[in-house]
């Protein structure tokens, strides 16, 4: 057998499985967009319709939200947790990722206790504050899983830095911030790139968050499993479902060009 024959034998499962369960199902949903009473017109009926740009516009501004919020919070707890070596550094560590082992309806239960109507902030604050069915307890419930997501992409770039050139910037008279900006973030950036890219697609399409809290406000998401399940409207169900994965994609594209780019000026 030639190695070119063996690469073709071990190529052929890859190409079933990604045309069984990748392509067909695609191109099925992409049909069935087209199928309502409003033929291919559905997609322009996602930008005429109010509720549904809405929809789409609030969907992507929480999942951007979400994204830099987890940048900024992560960024500075992996670099803080790559950088120094405590007691109790790995219980830290455990709780910050914690949330990788709960669904999203679990989330959306804790951010319940929190904020909702029985919930702690509820009881201890006196105007009886709560903001757990809002776009704020929609926005904590995905920060709280995005959270550790970023961190670990974040902690295992931060431990590839090279510390020298840090040492070089301050020796030559920089700032502290000097060298965050020009030294530390640019070697992170990639990381950066990638696992906010990973944030916002999470953001994008979780469901069981927005299905435990989103009683108040719509989420793409939401709409779909709506318009699917209460509304049998199986043609624009797969039309936002087909807008929610191009928006998506796009930003994944535009992420892996910027990453790319980078890594290639870095080098």
């Amino acid at each position: 057998m030639t190695n070119r024959t063996f690469i073709v034998l071990c190529l052929v499962p890859l190409f079933i499985f990604s045309i069984a369960f990748l392509a067909l199902p695609l191109i099925r949903l992409f049909l069935a967009s087209g199928e309502g009473a409003a033929g291919w017109s559905v997609y322009l009926d996602i930008l005429r319709k109010p509720r549904y740009l809405n929809t789409l516009i609030l969907t992507v501004l929480v999942s951007l939200a979400t994204t830099f919020a987890a940048l900024g919070i992560s960024t500075t707890a992996g670099m803080f947790l790559a950088r120094n070596q405590f007691k109790g550094r790995g219980v830290l560590l455990s709780i910050l990722t914690l949330p990788l082992a709960f669904p999203g309806v679990v989330i959306g239960f804790l951010i319940i206790l929190l904020g909702g109507r029985q919930g702690l902030i509820n009881q201890i604050t006196p105007g009886h504050v709560v903001f757990a069915y809002s776009i704020l307890g929609l926005f904590l419930g995905y920060l709280y899983f995005s959270i550790p997501r970023v961190l670990l992409t974040v902690m295992a770039a931060a431990e590839k830095l090279d510390p020298s050139l840090e040492e070089a910037a301050r020796t030559l008279g920089a700032s502290p911030y000097r060298v965050v900006k020009d030294v530390i973030l640019p070697g992170l950036m990639p990381s950066l790139i990638a696992a906010g890219a990973i944030a916002f697609a999470t953001a994008m399409g979780a469901f069981g968050t927005a299905f435990t809290l989103a009683t108040n406000i719509d989420v793409l998401p939401m709409v779909i499993y709506t318009e699917f399940t209460l509304s049998a409207n199986i043609a624009m169900a797969a039309a936002l479902s087909i807008s929610l994965g191009l928006v998506t994609w796009v930003l994944l594209l535009v992420a892996r060009s910027l990453s790319g780019t980078t890594v290639a000026a870095g080098g």
